[in-house]
């Protein structure tokens, strides 16, 4: 059964195919970008659970969230309620995002910023270390191998941290071989869309010392962060309930409120 993830690598994976640019050119950009904000390094030494706040207009699952979103003004009220880093949504097609969104957040807030979108080739790389973002995401369930060793390198290369997002105990293993040092562990199901809270609670404890541990998806508010928390996560990533919530910076202090395990 085709997953939803399964349509959106076809299609960055098809304008992947049709980029005319040199990549000499574009890793000679990257190269040359001042340094970046450190973004695990921020998740890491964080008081108490480190808060993720993402900007998303729009979602394939939920549709629009807050499309007509002012991104500088709702990272700088994400940041005045203490939120640790941003992730800011890109992808055009199916998340209504842009290169545009991630810079506007990025001038208007002082924390790190993750480029959060489907990274399938070298340029994807190197254009979110020319576009600002301190840290690039790559999924292992679309990435074979040789794809997540070689893009984890490359970005490490140019001076991004890496969040390896991850759906399951194999998936783990992947990104451990690479050399995660920052692991996303999604808690939406790739088939069914539906989120399966036990997940990450399950696969805190299989993560060694020395990996930063982060919950992505389903983040409803304190009594899942505090799970999450309890159950070894340095940081929750939080869309959907922030993006949405009519106090932007009083939702993220909230979540900040929570007390690290």
């Amino acid at each position: 059964m085709a997953t939803y993830l399964d349509r959106i690598i076809a299609d960055h994976r098809a304008q992947a195919a049709a980029d005319p640019r040199s990549l000499e050119a574009l890793l000679d950009d990257a190269r040359s970008q001042p340094p970046a904000r450190g973004f695990t390094a921020a998740l890491a030494g964080a008081d108490g659970l480190a808060v993720i706040s993402e900007v998303k207009r729009a979602s394939p699952s939920k549709g629009e969230l807050n499309v007509d979103l002012d991104p500088a003004a709702v990272a700088a009220a994400y940041e005045s309620g203490g939120a640790t880093c941003l992730s800011v949504l890109t992808d055009e097609s199916w998340f209504r995002g842009s290169a545009a969104d991630l810079q506007a957040a990025r001038a208007a807030v002082g924390i790190p910023v993750l480029r959060k979108d489907f990274t399938v080739a070298a340029a994807d790389v190197c254009d979110a270390r020319t576009m600002g973002a301190d840290a690039v995401l790559l999924i292992v369930a679309a990435l074979d191998d040789a794809e997540l060793a070689d893009f984890h390198a490359l970005a490490v290369e140019v001076g991004l941290d890496v969040l390896v997002e991850v759906h399951d105990e194999p998936e783990l293993e992947r990104a451990l071989t690479v050399g995660a040092t920052l692991v996303g562990v999604n808690q939406r199901d790739l088939v069914t869309f539906e989120v399966d809270t036990e997940r990450a609670v399950r696969m805190a404890p299989q993560m060694p010392d020395g990996v930063v541990r982060v919950a992505e998806s389903g983040v409803r508010g304190v009594a899942d962060a505090t799970e999450l928390a309890a159950a070894g996560y340095h940081a929750v990533l939080v869309g959907e309930s922030l993006v949405t919530a009519g106090d932007h910076a009083a939702a993220v202090a909230a979540l900040r409120s929570v007390a690290r395990a």
